[in-house]
C-alpha cells in the first residue's frame, strides 16, 4: 500500500468514527468490527493505523476540537504573554457558552459523564476530551516558554493542569444562578491565573 493510500484509509477510518459519534453521542461505543465494516478495511488494517480504541477516539476528539477553535495568536511575539495565554483561555471557553446555552451544555456534561453508568466508552471519551485540553494548553505553555515565558519548562504540565481546572471551574460557574454578566470577572480570574504561571515573567 502507498503512502498516500495509507493516509486515504486513516482519514477514512476517522470520518466513519465521527459519523458514529455524530448518530449515537459523544459517548458512543467505537467498535472495530463496525468502524471497519463501514470503511471496507479489515480490523488488522484499522488497528494498524489506531492500535487502540482510546487512541481513535483520542484522534477524533483532537480533529474536533481543532475545527471548533479558531486560530490563536499564541505564536504573535509583539503581543505580552499573559495578554496572549489570556486570549487562548478564552476561547476555549467560548465553546462552553453562556446563561441559558452554558447551562444546557453542562447538563449534558453531566448526564453523559455523572449520571451516565461508568462505562469503557464513557471513560474513554472523558479521558479523550481532557487530553486535548491538556494537550492544547502544554503546547500554548512551551511556545511562551521557548520565548523565556514560563520559568521552568518541566512545570509545564502541571501547570497546564491548573489552567484547565480554573476552565473547568469558570465553565461550571456560568451554568450556575449569577449575576447578569460575568464576561469581566472571568477575565480578571484567567489574568490571576495566568500571572500565577507565568510569574514574574508575565
Amino acid at each position: 500500500m502507498s503512502e498516500r493510500e495509507d493516509s486515504n484509509t486513516r482519514e477514512r477510518i476517522l470520518a466513519a468514527a465521527a459519523d458514529i459519534i455524530t448518530e449515537d453521542g459523544v459517548t458512543a461505543k467505537l467498535s472495530v468490527r463496525a468502524i471497519a465494516a463501514r470503511v471496507g478495511v479489515s480490523t488488522g488494517s484499522l488497528r494498524h493505523h489506531f492500535p487502540t480504541q482510546q487512541a481513535l477516539r483520542d484522534e477524533v476528539m483532537r480533529r474536533a476540537y481543532d475545527w471548533m477553535l479558531a486560530d490563536t495568536d499564541i505564536h504573535n511575539a509583539t503581543i505580552p504573554a499573559r495578554d496572549r495565554l489570556v486570549e487562548c483561555l478564552l476561547q476555549v471557553l467560548a465553546t462552553a457558552r453562556a446563561g441559558a446555552e452554558a447551562r444546557e451544555a453542562m447538563t449534558a456534561v453531566s448526564t453523559a459523564f455523572i449520571v451516565a453508568d461508568q462505562n469503557e466508552q464513557v471513560r474513554e471519551t472523558y479521558l479523550a476530551i481532557q487530553r486535548d485540553g491538556q494537550r492544547r494548553t502544554e503546547d500554548w505553555l512551551r511556545v511562551l516558554a521557548d520565548e523565556g515565558g514560563v520559568p521552568d519548562r518541566g512545570d509545564i504540565p502541571r501547570l497546564a493542569r491548573f489552567l484547565c481546572t480554573v476552565l473547568n471551574g469558570i465553565a461550571l460557574e456560568r451554568a450556575l444562578p449569577a449575576e447578569d454578566s460575568l464576561s469581566q470577572l472571568e477575565k480578571q480570574t484567567l489574568y490571576v491565573a495566568a500571572d500565577a504561571v507565568l510569574g514574574d515573567h508575565s
